[in-house]
């Protein structure tokens, strides 16, 4: 009998020394390295607009600060942009449906760049410079793929990079939307008659 973990673990390592060329193994290092990084910050920081943990305020702070920046829903809106972070970043992380996490993960960097960008591009002064850093980092992981460490690769779904694009701007587009739709009347940002 085939022990699954050993067949898992020579499927693992088959596609990590893959048929790339040299450097590939330098190449989906530093994608593993991104994902982990990007994907972690962004998930911890939508589970401490949710709760307690990790020095989060919870979800009454969460819900405030969106009010503040404009939004309707409050308690709806924390919990739907927190959920967002914290499933798209754990899912990038692991690169697991890697279009959907670059999706998710853009959309929610998208509003938040939005709410910043009144103020500039400086994160300095409040401006959009970090969520635009965020966004351009999970269009890349959907450009080039999350590599061969990954939980795609590890049960062999490879993403063409137009699934990777499609996510993307189905992230950003359903950010601006999202915004135009939660703004309040009268709002920061909102339009005055």
């Amino acid at each position: 009998m085939r022990n699954p973990c050993l067949t898992l673990r020579k499927r693992s390592l088959r596609a990590a020394r893959g048929a790339a060329g040299p450097g590939a193994g330098w190449t989906d290092a530093g994608l593993l390295t991104l994902r982990i990084v990007v994907g972690g910050l962004v998930a911890t920081h939508g589970l401490q607009k949710m709760t307690h943990w990790l020095g989060g305020d919870g979800l009454a702070a969460g819900a405030e600060e969106f009010r503040r920046d404009g939004f309707r829903g409050g308690r709806l809106t924390a919990v739907a942009a927190g959920s967002g972070q914290t499933g798209g970043g754990l899912l990038l992380a692991a690169g697991l449906l890697t279009p959907l996490a670059v999706a998710a993960v853009a959309g929610v960097m998208t509003v938040a760049a939005t709410v910043k960008f009144p103020h500039g591009l400086w994160v300095q002064d409040d401006g959009y410079e970090y969520p635009l850093v965020l966004i351009v980092s999970v269009a890349v992981t959907g450009l080039t793929g999350p590599g061969a460490w990954s939980l795609d690769r590890l049960t062999d779904v490879n993403w063409p990079a137009s699934a990777g694009i499609v996510g993307c701007a189905a992230g950003v587009l359903g950010g601006l939307t999202t915004r135009r739709a939660l703004l309040r009347a009268g709002g920061p940002g909102s339009r005055k008659s």
